[in-house]
């Protein structure tokens, strides 16, 4: 049927049936006489046994999608992996997307793939309206396929950075909208950013006739990014959007899915790659979808959803306890941050410190934002980078709550954060303490004097 089962597989089964299809290509035919230069040759077994003898790869050289006559097995594990994701993408709350494919690229290199098909529809564009956010893959996957990135700045409710529509829309006029290649928003973010206003925006799109490519890199474990996305398409324009395997699925770096709600033009993405590509990624999703099960995806997606209140609340009371707070960013669902105001006024390099401190007590993914930093890519200088603003107000420290995350995890974290924060309130009471002394003792000797 091509979904994903209710119960998930297991492990014997999932490899006889990889078995099964492995023997549908030539190279593992007994009597195969192979005399072309791409003959899935490969000489280690253990090579050989890490890929199931899915030697072949996925597509042809001329589309990804296409079936290779003397890769049967291949191909068709490329196309029940296709539909068994789209099968989990609606799940997951795009109840109306049609078609998606499996690339063997990361986020990145995905979205520079669909900005590539973009061009041949939109000759005389140059320009792509970005909605501010401070990772380097995003904003260089439009600089790596020749376009020039129009930096719109976010606005600052509450704790919150939103988009900024009315820029936004006086961008599109003042450049022209037969000048614009697409806007590209986003919804998985780090807070104090939060998803964009991507109903807003797709409706902009729809009435200045300008495609919508959405960065959704983490998004498909959020029921929130995925009703964004679900919501934009009904109301306006969703050309496509783009989400990573690793991050939501939970297996090794390498592989995106490209999504739409236009067969036809996702079908052109998937042409414009050039060449076949690797099964790896596909094979990797395969396994894990059929080992979970739709039962098994919701449960983690459910997990998730309830680890986030419980960082919310433990981090919250951490923060008050050591006289910072839990920022408010009721619209990011899977952020959070802590300001470390008491810290960057204590000490220029605290801030910093603080990240390097955690990192070597193990704890990683958190982020630690100083104040003012600024950093050029790609010829394009960001203030404040790391924070989605020139100014933001405070130093702050980012926690999330991605799938898969244990109550444990959690535990430690709060723990080690504790005691690190611990650590800087002692120092700063100790050289308080020597600023008082040696005060007193000036005033001593002035009196004496």
């Amino acid at each position: 049927k091509g979904k994903c089962p209710e119960d998930g597989w297991d492990e014997s089964t999932i490899e006889l049936f990889l078995h099964e299809l492995a023997i549908m290509d030539s190279n593992n035919f007994l009597g195969n006489c192979g005399v072309g230069e791409r003959e899935g040759r490969v000489v280690s077994g253990l090579v050989a046994r890490r890929h199931y003898r899915l030697i072949h790869g996925i597509g042809r050289s001329g589309d990804i999608s296409a079936v290779q006559p003397k890769a049967a097995g291949s191909s068709l594990l490329n196309k029940l992996t296709n539909s068994v994701v789209l099968d989990v993408i609606k799940l997951a709350g795009v109840r109306t997307v049609t078609s998606c494919f499996v690339v063997p690229m990361a986020t990145g290199m995905s979205l520079t793939l669909c900005f590539l098909t973009l061009r041949h529809k939109r000759p005389k564009a140059k320009y792509i309206i970005w909605p501010r956010i401070d990772q380097k893959s995003c904003f260089k996957s439009m600089i790596t396929a020749g376009f020039e990135p129009v930096v719109i700045e976010n606005v600052l409710e509450g704790d919150e950075l939103r988009t900024d529509l009315e820029a936004v829309e006086a961008k599109i006029k003042a450049l022209g909208a037969e000048n614009i290649l697409c806007v590209h928003s986003t919804t998985s973010c780090f807070a104090p950013r939060v998803p964009d206003r991507l109903e807003e925006l797709a409706v902009i799109c729809a009435n200045y006739d300008i495609p919508h490519i959405v960065n959704n890199a983490y998004g498909v474990q959020s029921s929130k990014c995925m009703h964004l996305i679900q919501q934009g398409a009904r109301v306006g324009r969703i050309d496509a959007f783009v989400q990573s395997l690793d991050k939501n699925f939970m297996v090794p770096v390498g592989g995106a899915i490209i999504a739409g709600f236009n067969e036809s033009f996702i079908q052109e993405i998937s042409k414009m790659y050039p060449g076949r590509a690797s099964a790896s990624p596909s094979l990797d999703v395969l396994i894990t979808l059929l080992s979970l099960g739709t039962s098994g995806y919701k449960k983690l997606l459910k997990d998730r959803k309830e680890m986030f209140s419980y960082l919310s609340c433990e981090l919250k009371k951490l923060a008050d306890n050591h006289n910072e707070r839990l920022l408010d960013t009721p619209h990011n669902p899977i952020s959070l941050a802590m300001s470390l105001k008491n810290l960057d006024q204590t000490n220029d390099a605290a801030v910093t410190q603080l990240g390097s401190m955690l990192f070597t007590r193990q704890v990683s993914g958190a982020r630690v934002v100083p104040c003012g930093s600024v950093q050029t890519v790609n010829n394009y200088t960001f203030k404040g980078f790391m924070s989605h603003a020139n100014d933001y107000p405070c130093a702050y420290l980012n926690a999330a709550s991605a799938i898969g995350i244990k109550k444990q995890d959690v535990d430690v974290f709060l723990k080690r954060l504790d005691k690190c924060l611990k650590t800087f309130g002692k120092e700063a009471k100790q050289e308080k303490s020597i600023n008082e002394i040696r005060d007193a003792n000036t005033t001593t000797e002035q009196l004496e004097d």
